[in-house]
């Protein structure tokens, strides 16, 4: 097939690892792919299984960006292309629009990665969206509450996690040794990894971390790693004097945005997920396969994927003083961690595999072009 994918993300999350992982292998089961992006779009270097010529840059301001949706729609025409697929919500009305103005047979699919509800432009434009596919269950509940579509074109396809690439490093790597270049002599090393955000919960991973250092006698380091989306960074500012002011100040290391995270994970005793929202969770599901114990504040995303003390640990949102003492659990007891990790590396690695989603995504594809919408 040919497919289009459209995103204006100035940012690369989990949503964007999600588009990449989905376009390069779709471009490996033999689909021609194109993408369209901003100019500076951080996806352009993730994307390295596509021909540079397929990759094409438009101003994607907003969703009111009528010269750029006009350009979608010669492009649809001209590369003839069968599926249009976008990614955010701003870009919805654009590919929308697009496709009707193209006069083609192109069908469009938008993919939802967030529970907040959708406004009046979307249930005007997308009314002629082949399907919605939702990453969680909850985005599909949040989705058929606002009843804006059909509830048999609202498909449920969990994120994709590349099982290889975090299961496995490299047989030379050297967990210390790369641990001691992230904090030199760690003893203990609990890390949280996510855009620094409100809703992503550093402020109160910090909080735990001060009644962690303060119940355990032996050192305990604790980093944070992503990027500060704020335009002077002042969300790290802020939560550096937070940490300096819980007398965390040597204890707490900001790593900023890292393009080694299986190997970060790798060298983590245990990962915390401490978001106050999450729609699915990716990083939790990363650092399961990766094999890491998993303590998370129990948000919709993270109830989908952990089954409590069987794959994992939840906590109540917005709680530091119950993550801590889940966390002091669980570095006191080694074989209640090696007992999750087990568990939840099967679970996640079969689960969560981006061979599954790609899978499940081609076959919407399949429908749409075929015209065919499962009940």
């Amino acid at each position: 097939m040919r497919i289009l994918h459209i995103s204006s993300a100035s940012a690369f999350g989990g949503g964007e690892r999600h588009l990449a992982d989905l376009a390069n292998a779709l471009a490996g089961r033999g689909h021609e792919i194109h993408v369209a992006l901003r100019p500076a779009s951080p996806l352009r270097e993730a994307l390295a299984a596509l021909p540079t010529e397929n990759i094409i840059t438009l101003a994607l301001r907003n969703a009111l960006d009528l010269p750029s949706a006009f350009k979608l729609s010669r492009i649809i025409r001209q590369r003839r292309i069968e599926v249009v697929h976008a990614h955010l919500a701003r870009d919805y009305p654009l590919a929308a629009f697009a496709v009707r103005a193209a006069r083609a047979q192109a069908q469009l699919i938008v993919t939802r990665h967030v529970m907040f509800p959708l406004g009046r432009v979307h249930a005007m434009t997308l009314a002629g969206a082949t399907h919605v596919i939702a990453v969680s269950a909850p985005v599909a509940h949040a989705l058929r509450a606002q009843n804006l579509f059909p509830s048999n074109k609202i498909r449920v396809i969990p994120n994709g996690v590349n099982v290889e690439r975090f299961a496995s490093q490299d047989s030379n790597f050297d967990s210390e040794t790369f641990r001691q270049g992230i904090v030199k002599d760690a003893r203990f090393l609990i890390g949280a990894i996510g855009e620094l955000s409100h809703v992503k919960g550093q402020e109160n991973f910090i909080r735990a971390a001060a009644f962690i250092a303060h119940g355990c006698a032996d050192r305990i380091d604790f980093v944070i790693a992503g990027e500060d989306p704020s335009p002077a960074g002042q969300t790290r500012a802020r939560l550096a004097k937070l940490a300096d002011e819980l007398g965390l100040g040597d204890r707490v290391h900001f790593l900023g945005k890292r393009d080694d995270v299986p190997a970060l994970l790798a060298a983590l005793d245990i990962f915390v997920s401490a978001s106050r929202s999450e729609a699915f969770g990716l990083a939790i599901v990363e650092a399961m396969v990766a094999g890491v114990p998993v303590i998370a504040t129990a948000t919709e995303g993270a109830r989908e994927i952990i089954t409590d003390n069987d794959t994992g640990r939840l906590v109540p949102v917005g709680d530091p003083e119950a993550l801590a003492d889940a966390t002091l659990a669980l570095i006191a007891n080694a074989a209640a961690r090696a007992r999750l990790t087990e568990s939840a590396r099967t679970m996640a690695s079969e689960r969560f595999s981006t061979d599954r989603m790609i899978e499940a995504t081609e076959q919407v594809y399949c429908e749409a072009v075929a015209g065919q919408t499962k009940s």
